[in-house]
Protein backbone atom coordinates (compact mmCIF):
# COMPACT_ATOMS: atom_id res chain seq x y z
CA UNK A 1 0.00 0.00 0.00
CA UNK A 2 1.27 3.64 -0.40
CA UNK A 3 1.85 5.93 1.77
CA UNK A 4 0.55 9.55 1.49
CA UNK A 5 2.04 12.32 3.94
CA UNK A 6 0.70 15.45 3.70
CA UNK A 7 3.15 18.21 4.63
CA UNK A 8 2.50 21.83 6.21
CA UNK A 9 5.26 24.91 6.16
CA UNK A 10 4.39 28.12 7.69
CA UNK A 11 7.58 28.92 9.26
CA UNK A 12 7.98 32.77 7.80
CA UNK A 13 5.94 34.04 5.18
CA UNK A 14 5.41 31.29 2.65
CA UNK A 15 2.11 29.10 2.81
CA UNK A 16 2.88 25.69 1.59
CA UNK A 17 1.83 22.32 1.45
CA UNK A 18 2.84 18.99 -0.34
CA UNK A 19 1.81 15.82 -1.12
CA UNK A 20 4.46 12.98 -1.07
CA UNK A 21 3.93 9.96 -2.20
CA UNK A 22 6.82 7.37 -0.71
CA UNK A 23 8.94 9.54 -1.16
CA UNK A 24 8.11 10.75 -4.20
CA UNK A 25 6.32 14.13 -4.85
CA UNK A 26 3.41 14.65 -6.41
CA UNK A 27 2.39 18.36 -5.41
CA UNK A 28 4.20 21.07 -3.83
CA UNK A 29 2.36 24.24 -3.50
CA UNK A 30 3.49 27.70 -2.06
CA UNK A 31 1.31 30.67 -1.52
CA UNK A 32 3.81 33.93 -1.70
CA UNK A 33 3.13 37.56 0.47
CA UNK A 34 3.57 40.03 -1.63
CA UNK A 35 2.82 42.66 0.53
CA UNK A 36 6.43 42.19 2.57
CA UNK A 37 8.05 44.01 0.22
CA UNK A 38 6.55 47.25 0.90
CA UNK A 39 8.07 46.77 4.45
CA UNK A 40 11.71 46.15 3.29
CA UNK A 41 11.27 42.82 5.35
CA UNK A 42 8.75 40.06 6.78
CA UNK A 43 6.46 41.90 9.34
CA UNK A 44 5.32 39.28 11.30
CA UNK A 45 1.83 40.31 12.32
CA UNK A 46 0.68 40.61 8.85
CA UNK A 47 2.24 37.06 7.70
CA UNK A 48 0.63 35.18 10.22
CA UNK A 49 -2.39 36.99 8.98
CA UNK A 50 -2.19 35.73 5.19
CA UNK A 51 -1.25 32.42 6.28
CA UNK A 52 -4.67 32.56 7.77
CA UNK A 53 -6.35 33.64 4.81
CA UNK A 54 -3.88 31.02 2.71
CA UNK A 55 -3.57 27.96 4.86
CA UNK A 56 -6.97 26.47 3.66
CA UNK A 57 -6.83 27.14 -0.10
CA UNK A 58 -3.42 25.75 -0.47
CA UNK A 59 -3.88 22.72 1.45
CA UNK A 60 -7.20 21.91 -0.69
CA UNK A 61 -5.02 21.86 -3.95
CA UNK A 62 -2.32 20.25 -3.06
CA UNK A 63 -4.57 17.62 -2.38
CA UNK A 64 -6.87 17.48 -4.66
CA UNK A 65 -3.86 17.80 -7.56
CA UNK A 66 -1.97 15.00 -6.18
CA UNK A 67 -5.28 13.12 -7.36
CA UNK A 68 -6.27 11.78 -3.89
CA UNK A 69 -8.90 11.56 -1.06
CA UNK A 70 -7.99 13.41 2.46
CA UNK A 71 -8.88 10.06 3.84
CA UNK A 72 -6.55 8.65 1.99
CA UNK A 73 -3.37 10.47 3.77
CA UNK A 74 -1.81 8.49 6.11
CA UNK A 75 -0.12 11.20 8.45
CA UNK A 76 0.13 14.89 8.21
CA UNK A 77 3.57 16.33 8.68
CA UNK A 78 4.15 20.10 9.97
CA UNK A 79 6.89 22.64 10.63
CA UNK A 80 7.23 22.76 14.68
CA UNK A 81 9.74 25.89 14.47
CA UNK A 82 12.41 27.16 14.28
CA UNK A 83 10.27 30.48 12.69
CA UNK A 84 7.99 33.20 13.76
CA UNK A 85 5.72 32.33 16.36
CA UNK A 86 2.79 33.87 14.94
CA UNK A 87 3.43 32.28 11.40
CA UNK A 88 4.14 28.38 13.00
CA UNK A 89 0.91 28.76 15.07
CA UNK A 90 -1.17 28.82 12.27
CA UNK A 91 0.48 25.51 10.77
CA UNK A 92 0.77 23.85 13.95
CA UNK A 93 -2.87 24.60 14.64
CA UNK A 94 -4.62 23.84 11.13
CA UNK A 95 -2.25 20.66 11.31
CA UNK A 96 -3.37 19.12 14.44
CA UNK A 97 -7.04 20.24 13.76
CA UNK A 98 -6.63 18.27 10.67
CA UNK A 99 -5.00 14.93 12.24
CA UNK A 100 -7.64 14.95 14.59
CA UNK A 101 -10.54 14.92 11.80
CA UNK A 102 -8.89 12.28 9.79
CA UNK A 103 -8.36 10.33 12.58
CA UNK A 104 -4.31 9.99 11.42
CA UNK A 105 -0.57 10.60 13.37
CA UNK A 106 1.09 14.01 13.14
CA UNK A 107 4.49 14.41 12.93
CA UNK A 108 6.14 17.33 14.05
CA UNK A 109 9.30 18.63 11.91
CA UNK A 110 12.87 20.88 12.35
CA UNK A 111 12.66 23.42 9.62
CA UNK A 112 16.21 23.50 9.26
CA UNK A 113 16.85 19.42 9.34
CA UNK A 114 13.97 19.47 6.64
CA UNK A 115 16.71 22.27 4.38
CA UNK A 116 19.52 19.42 4.35
CA UNK A 117 16.71 16.13 4.52
CA UNK A 118 15.13 17.48 1.03
CA UNK A 119 17.98 15.84 -0.41
CA UNK A 120 16.29 13.10 -0.22
CA UNK A 121 13.33 13.73 -2.28
CA UNK A 122 13.34 11.28 -4.97
CA UNK A 123 13.43 13.39 -7.87
CA UNK A 124 16.79 15.65 -5.74
CA UNK A 125 19.14 14.17 -8.26
CA UNK A 126 19.90 10.45 -8.54
CA UNK A 127 23.04 10.42 -6.01
CA UNK A 128 21.85 10.95 -2.67
CA UNK A 129 24.09 11.91 -0.04
CA UNK A 130 25.64 9.30 2.49
CA UNK A 131 26.45 9.56 5.57
CA UNK A 132 28.41 11.22 7.34
CA UNK A 133 28.42 14.78 5.78
CA UNK A 134 28.58 17.90 6.58
CA UNK A 135 25.36 20.21 6.32
CA UNK A 136 25.44 23.93 5.59
CA UNK A 137 22.43 25.28 6.75
CA UNK A 138 22.62 29.11 4.61
CA UNK A 139 19.22 31.03 4.85
CA UNK A 140 17.63 34.73 5.64
CA UNK A 141 17.20 33.39 9.07
CA UNK A 142 20.09 30.99 9.83
CA UNK A 143 23.99 29.93 9.19
CA UNK A 144 25.06 26.53 10.68
CA UNK A 145 27.39 24.12 10.28
CA UNK A 146 25.98 20.88 11.23
CA UNK A 147 27.53 17.57 11.67
CA UNK A 148 25.12 15.23 10.08
CA UNK A 149 25.91 11.53 11.24
CA UNK A 150 22.00 9.77 10.25
CA UNK A 151 18.77 11.07 9.06
CA UNK A 152 17.92 12.66 12.52
CA UNK A 153 21.83 12.31 14.23
CA UNK A 154 22.47 16.16 13.36
CA UNK A 155 24.65 18.26 15.52
CA UNK A 156 25.80 22.03 15.29
CA UNK A 157 29.50 22.72 15.01
CA UNK A 158 29.51 26.22 13.86
CA UNK A 159 26.69 28.72 13.52
CA UNK A 160 26.51 32.53 13.03
CA UNK A 161 27.03 34.99 16.24
CA UNK A 162 24.71 37.18 14.85
CA UNK A 163 23.29 38.06 11.32
CA UNK A 164 22.54 35.14 8.90
CA UNK A 165 24.17 34.68 5.70
CA UNK A 166 20.66 35.75 3.70
CA UNK A 167 20.10 38.87 6.05
CA UNK A 168 23.40 40.14 5.65
CA UNK A 169 22.19 40.08 2.04
CA UNK A 170 19.04 41.74 1.98
CA UNK A 171 20.53 44.76 5.06
CA UNK A 172 23.59 45.47 2.52
CA UNK A 173 21.11 45.79 -0.40
CA UNK A 174 18.71 47.96 1.18
CA UNK A 175 21.91 50.19 2.35
CA UNK A 176 22.08 50.76 -1.65
CA UNK A 177 18.60 51.18 -3.15
CA UNK A 178 17.59 47.25 -3.81
CA UNK A 179 14.64 45.85 -3.12
CA UNK A 180 13.98 43.16 -0.60
CA UNK A 181 14.46 40.48 -0.82
CA UNK A 182 17.94 41.73 -2.27
CA UNK A 183 19.82 38.67 -2.12
CA UNK A 184 18.91 37.88 -6.14
CA UNK A 185 19.36 41.16 -6.74
CA UNK A 186 22.86 41.04 -5.54
CA UNK A 187 23.66 37.90 -6.89
CA UNK A 188 22.46 38.81 -10.71
CA UNK A 189 24.05 42.44 -10.82
CA UNK A 190 27.08 40.64 -9.77
CA UNK A 191 27.55 39.11 -12.60
CA UNK A 192 28.38 42.21 -14.25
CA UNK A 193 30.72 43.49 -11.71
CA UNK A 194 34.16 43.47 -10.83
CA UNK A 195 34.53 41.15 -7.65
CA UNK A 196 37.93 42.51 -6.83
CA UNK A 197 36.86 46.56 -7.21
CA UNK A 198 36.34 46.83 -3.69
CA UNK A 199 38.01 45.13 -0.59
CA UNK A 200 35.99 44.32 2.25
CA UNK A 201 37.13 43.52 5.63
CA UNK A 202 36.29 39.47 6.57
CA UNK A 203 35.23 39.38 10.07
CA UNK A 204 37.86 36.76 12.29
CA UNK A 205 35.93 34.75 14.34
CA UNK A 206 37.26 31.48 15.93
CA UNK A 207 36.75 27.73 14.51
CA UNK A 208 33.59 27.13 12.68
CA UNK A 209 31.60 30.23 13.93
CA UNK A 210 30.58 33.33 11.62
CA UNK A 211 30.13 36.83 12.43
CA UNK A 212 28.52 39.00 9.77
CA UNK A 213 27.43 42.20 11.97
CA UNK A 214 31.09 43.59 11.00
CA UNK A 215 30.92 43.33 7.35
CA UNK A 216 27.72 44.70 7.37
CA UNK A 217 28.74 48.05 9.33
CA UNK A 218 32.26 48.16 7.19
CA UNK A 219 29.72 48.09 4.09
CA UNK A 220 27.45 50.73 5.66
CA UNK A 221 30.47 53.49 5.97
CA UNK A 222 32.42 52.62 2.86
CA UNK A 223 29.23 53.46 0.75
CA UNK A 224 28.77 56.60 2.85
CA UNK A 225 31.98 57.47 2.76
CA UNK A 226 32.46 57.19 -0.84
CA UNK A 227 28.69 58.43 -1.70
CA UNK A 228 30.00 61.80 -0.05
CA UNK A 229 33.24 61.84 -2.33
CA UNK A 230 30.67 60.94 -5.42
CA UNK A 231 27.37 61.58 -5.58
CA UNK A 232 26.30 59.36 -7.83
CA UNK A 233 28.68 56.42 -6.30
CA UNK A 234 26.10 53.94 -5.51
CA UNK A 235 24.33 53.98 -9.09
CA UNK A 236 27.57 54.13 -11.15
CA UNK A 237 29.29 51.23 -9.12
CA UNK A 238 26.13 49.08 -7.93
CA UNK A 239 27.02 46.23 -9.96
CA UNK A 240 30.87 46.11 -8.80
CA UNK A 241 29.54 46.83 -5.02
CA UNK A 242 27.16 43.79 -5.47
CA UNK A 243 30.08 41.51 -7.01
CA UNK A 244 32.60 42.74 -4.18
CA UNK A 245 30.00 42.32 -1.21
CA UNK A 246 29.43 38.81 -2.60
CA UNK A 247 32.57 37.73 -3.02
CA UNK A 248 33.50 38.20 0.25
CA UNK A 249 30.39 36.29 1.60
CA UNK A 250 31.08 33.50 -0.38
CA UNK A 251 34.58 33.82 1.03
CA UNK A 252 33.88 33.83 4.25
CA UNK A 253 31.51 30.18 3.58
CA UNK A 254 34.12 28.67 1.77
CA UNK A 255 37.08 29.44 3.94
CA UNK A 256 34.76 27.92 6.87
CA UNK A 257 33.77 24.96 5.33
CA UNK A 258 37.26 24.46 4.04
CA UNK A 259 38.07 24.16 7.83
CA UNK A 260 35.28 21.86 8.91
CA UNK A 261 36.34 19.77 6.32
CA UNK A 262 39.53 19.44 7.64
CA UNK A 263 38.52 19.45 11.15
CA UNK A 264 36.25 16.17 10.60
CA UNK A 265 38.05 14.24 7.73
CA UNK A 266 34.10 14.18 6.04
CA UNK A 267 34.54 14.97 1.77
CA UNK A 268 30.79 15.49 1.61
CA UNK A 269 29.31 18.93 2.12
CA UNK A 270 25.13 19.11 1.93
CA UNK A 271 23.93 22.35 1.50
CA UNK A 272 20.37 24.04 2.41
CA UNK A 273 18.45 26.54 2.48
CA UNK A 274 17.13 29.70 -0.04
CA UNK A 275 21.22 30.95 -0.31
CA UNK A 276 22.18 27.59 -1.63
CA UNK A 277 20.61 28.48 -5.10
CA UNK A 278 23.03 31.84 -5.19
CA UNK A 279 25.33 31.13 -8.14
CA UNK A 280 28.53 32.42 -7.04
CA UNK A 281 28.06 29.89 -3.73
CA UNK A 282 27.26 27.26 -6.75
CA UNK A 283 30.78 27.96 -8.36
CA UNK A 284 32.98 28.67 -6.09
CA UNK A 285 32.26 25.31 -4.50
CA UNK A 286 31.63 23.33 -7.34
CA UNK A 287 35.08 24.02 -8.74
CA UNK A 288 36.98 22.74 -6.00
CA UNK A 289 38.03 19.37 -6.30
CA UNK A 290 39.06 18.79 -2.46
CA UNK A 291 35.35 17.47 -1.37
CA UNK A 292 32.23 16.29 -3.42
CA UNK A 293 29.02 19.22 -2.73
CA UNK A 294 25.39 18.46 -2.97
CA UNK A 295 23.40 21.49 -3.60
CA UNK A 296 19.22 20.72 -3.52
CA UNK A 297 16.80 21.79 -6.70
CA UNK A 298 15.90 25.29 -6.91
CA UNK A 299 12.36 24.65 -5.81
CA UNK A 300 13.61 22.62 -2.46
CA UNK A 301 16.08 25.46 -1.87
CA UNK A 302 13.43 28.43 -0.24
CA UNK A 303 11.13 27.30 2.36
CA UNK A 304 8.61 24.49 1.07
CA UNK A 305 6.74 22.06 2.14
CA UNK A 306 7.65 18.95 0.29
CA UNK A 307 10.92 19.02 2.65
CA UNK A 308 8.50 18.75 5.68
CA UNK A 309 6.75 15.61 3.62
CA UNK A 310 9.88 13.98 3.08
CA UNK A 311 11.21 14.52 7.11
CA UNK A 312 7.43 13.15 7.76
CA UNK A 313 7.94 10.12 5.41
CA UNK A 314 10.79 9.06 7.16
CA UNK A 315 9.68 9.48 10.70
CA UNK A 316 6.75 7.77 9.53
CA UNK A 317 8.64 4.94 8.40
CA UNK A 318 10.68 5.11 11.79
CA UNK A 319 6.83 5.43 13.91
CA UNK A 320 8.11 8.55 14.89
CA UNK A 321 5.04 10.38 15.74
CA UNK A 322 4.13 13.52 17.72
CA UNK A 323 1.23 14.58 20.08
CA UNK A 324 -1.57 17.55 19.97
CA UNK A 325 0.20 18.75 23.73
CA UNK A 326 3.43 20.02 21.55
CA UNK A 327 2.99 23.39 20.64
CA UNK A 328 5.00 25.45 17.98
CA UNK A 329 9.02 26.67 18.88
CA UNK A 330 10.06 30.13 17.51
CA UNK A 331 13.50 28.28 18.57
CA UNK A 332 13.79 24.87 17.95
CA UNK A 333 17.70 23.72 18.01
CA UNK A 334 18.93 20.90 15.09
Amino acid sequence: MPTYILGIESSCDDTSASVLCDGKVLTNLVANQEIHKSYGGVVPELASRAHQQNIIPVVNQAISLANIEKNQLNAIAYTRGPGLLGSLLVGSSFSKSLSMGLGIPIIEVNHMQAHLLAHFIEDCGEEKPKFPFIGVTISGGHTQIVLVKDYFDMKIIGETLDDAIGETFDKCGKMIGLPYPAGPVIDKNSKLGDPKKFTFTKPKVADLNFSFSGLKTGFLRFVEKASKSKNDFIKSELNNLCASLQYTIVEILFEKINLAVDKTGINRVVFGGGVSCNSGIIRKFQDQKNYKTFFPKFEYTTDNAAMIAMVGYLKYLNKDFSNLKKGAKSRYKI
